[in-house]
């Protein structure tokens, strides 16, 4: 039997003399009688969990690593489940609220599998498979979740409520769209990078990298097992016991269990459950994902949870916690070969916008090209060579556009909304953006469309409205750095979420005729009709989840006809680099004009991007076609 420890002090443990002098739980010599005493109680309980460890070993003698691995795949042996039929989905309707209904008839969940497979060498192309699954079914999550508190928004305020990201969670494992449901897959999660984050803890859960809405240790448990024994896949590191110490790419892993309601920790723990899956995975030497969750104030949440990689447990150990009650500790520590972990880029990234340098003494160039134009500083790095070539433009925070074609705004009010307090369902600026307005009540962008008619200059709104996003201009700290594979690229300090506003796309907007006259001379222009976001056209479908979801249809608008000159004025966003596999979306925005030939071209986020990551626009031309194109914009 394992023992269970019991905090009452007329239960103590039988002494046992300790003979292994190597052992570093053996008590140190002292003058003193109190600390005699309290070494030599620290060292029965040490002892008999010692014991506990060595009697669960022993019941295991008959398994071996070779039998319960394959030594050519690292597929670890799958064990035959109990015969079940298949999970029921949930047809949900847009006019179902999510609905406290369905507890009342909640369908068979779709069981995780008990089937334990380690994915190896998927290719590049694979993990490119791999990587738009992944971010599809994040693009259906986060458009869920928005449109859940968007729907809340419209009821009254007795209405029972619940959060936004579980129900979104709960209603996308219904439709069955959780990701690696059908395997439980041990080490790296294809699709999913180092570094990744996420702002909700169910997130983790529908992407299949961590299983428990809860508990920090995953694990598949032992009935399911197909040696009987449990098995740990992924632990969250979040500061959720006192006695963790962690280190970076070392951490001390305290054991789970044992804790009031109040997080203190109130009881000995048992080595049962994760603990035990913990010490198995040990055993076998079988890696584990590290999740680590950060308090990061932002737009969407309180936290983010950022994946750091595969760690090995290499020791465990029974001690004496901080409050007095004996836990479980294991050490871990990264598995090398990875890329830097997306923790430390975090930190990072919060020094170099309070002291850029303390950590990078030199490369810094400017720390703000701008010349205080921009709301936040654009810093200038450059640590490769001596160019210094971004400092030597005029640097614009709006695209000027040709005097005399812009149609001006009348002092007519009808012609703006009067909301006092901020734009809300039925007033005339949402009507102009086909009855639903583009941005949640974060600032994000909720999904695509032709053009978005932000309030201008004639609506009585306040400057906090809703519908007045890219207007304010740049938000987060932006930096301008020198790449041997790029030229110049920009990243961001912040996190991005997903539909953030960047900034605008600046340069000299010319007309047709213009643009002729130039690239007859020559030149070389950019032209904001080519840029394409055709990958992210799906933003906001809803389909998977309400079979009856028909798109919105928005107002068609002439063709974007004319072309940017970036060759002597230009902002921060000239400097972005081209890709085809973009995390930079574009949408054509008018706020201080009416005219639709000329609207401004805005930049969003278009996922999760963590600090420290270069952003990439897919200009819409090929790669052969770029290249001359760097001639202006690097």
């Amino acid at each position: 039997m394992i023992p269970s420890f019991n905090p009452s002090p007329t239960l103590i443990p039988k002494p046992e003399p300790v003979t292994d002098d190597s052992n570093p739980q053996a008590p140190i010599p002292s003058s003193s009688n109190f600390t005699a005493n309290l070494t030599a109680e620290y060292n029965n309980i040490a002892e008999t969990v010692r014991s506990a460890f060595a009697e669960r070993l022993m019941r295991h003698d008959d398994v071996t690593v070779l039998e319960s691995l394959d030594s050519l795949t690292g597929a670890i042996v799958p064990v035959k489940g109990e015969e079940e039929g298949e999970p029921m989905q949930v047809s949900y309707t847009l006019n179902d609220h999510p609905p406290p209904s369905l507890a009342t008839r909640r369908p068979k969940p779709q069981e995780r599998s008990s089937e334990l497979v380690r994915i190896t060498d998927v290719g590049p192309d694979g993990e490119r498979q791999f990587r738009e699954v992944v971010r599809k079914t994040r693009m259906v999550y986060d458009s869920l979740r928005i449109f859940l508190i968007t729907e809340e928004k419209g009821f009254p305020i007795d209405r029972r409520r619940g959060r936004a990201d579980s129900k979104a969670a709960s209603m996308m494992k219904d439709r069955l769209l959780w990701l690696n449901r059908d395997k439980r897959i041990v080490g790296s999660i294809p699709g999913v990078q180092v570094g990744d984050i996420f702002f909700f803890r169910l997130e983790l859960c529908v992407m299949g990298l961590h299983g428990q809405t809860q508990a920090g240790i995953d694990y598949l448990i032992g009935s399911r097992s197909s040696n009987g024994e449990p098995i740990a896949t992924s632990v969250i590191v979040s500061g959720g016991y006192e006695d963790d110490d962690d280190q970076g790419d070392v951490i001390i892993y305290t054991g789970h269990g044992g804790q009031d309601k109040l997080g203190r920790q109130a009881e000995h723990q048992k080595l049962e459950g994760g603990n035990l899956a913990m010490e198995r995975s040990m055993y076998y030497g079988i890696e584990v994902r590290v999740i680590r969750g950060f308090k990061y104030e932002n737009s969407v949440s309180s936290k983010v949870y950022v994946y750091d990689g595969l760690f090995r447990i290499v020791d465990s150990w029974f001690d004496v916690g901080k409050s007095g009650f004996g836990v479980f500790k294991f050490r871990l520590e990264r598995i090398g070969g990875q890329v830097e972990m997306g923790s430390s880029v975090l930190k990072l990234a919060k020094t170099l916008k309070t002291n850029p340098l303390s950590v990078k003494p030199s490369g810094y160039i400017s720390f703000d090209i701008s010349n205080r134009k921009e709301n936040a500083p654009v810093f200038l790095f450059n640590d490769i060579d001596e160019d210094q070539e971004p400092l030597y433009y005029e640097y614009l925070t709006r695209t000027s556009f040709p005097r005399g074609i812009l149609f001006q705004q009348s002092d007519n009010t009808t012609s703006g909304c009067n909301c006092i307090s901020g734009c809300s369902s039925g007033c005339h600026c949402e009507m102009k953006n086909g009855g639903e307005f583009a941005y949640d009540y974060n600032g994000n962008l909720i999904r695509l469309r032709p053009l978005i008619h932000e309030c201008g200059p004639a609506c009585n709104c306040p400057p906090t409205c809703r519908n007045r996003v890219t207007q304010k201009g740049l938000r987060n700290r932006l930096e301008v750095f020198r790449s041997v594979e790029t030229g110049w690229g920009v990243r961001c300090l912040d996190i991005l979420h997903a539909g953030s506003f960047i900034c605008e796309y600046v340069g000299v907007a010319l007309t047709r005729e213009q643009a002729n006259i130039l690239t007859m001379n020559g030149d070389t222009l950019v032209y904001p009709a080519r840029f394409s976001s055709a990958r992210w056209k799906d933003w906001g479908d809803l389909s998977q989840v309400f079979p009856d979801y028909e798109r919105p249809s928005f107002p068609q608008i002439p063709p974007v006809d004319f072309a940017m000159d970036v060759s002597k004025m230009r902002n921060v966003a000239c400097y972005i680099s081209h890709s085809t596999d973009s995390n930079v979306i574009v949408q054509l925005v008018l706020h201080d004009h009416n005219n639709l030939m000329f609207p401004r071209v805005m930049l969003f986020a278009a996922e999760n991007i963590p600090p420290m990551t270069e952003l990439s626009l897919d200009y819409g031309v090929s790669d052969d076609d770029w290249s001359p194109k760097l001639a202006i914009c690097n």
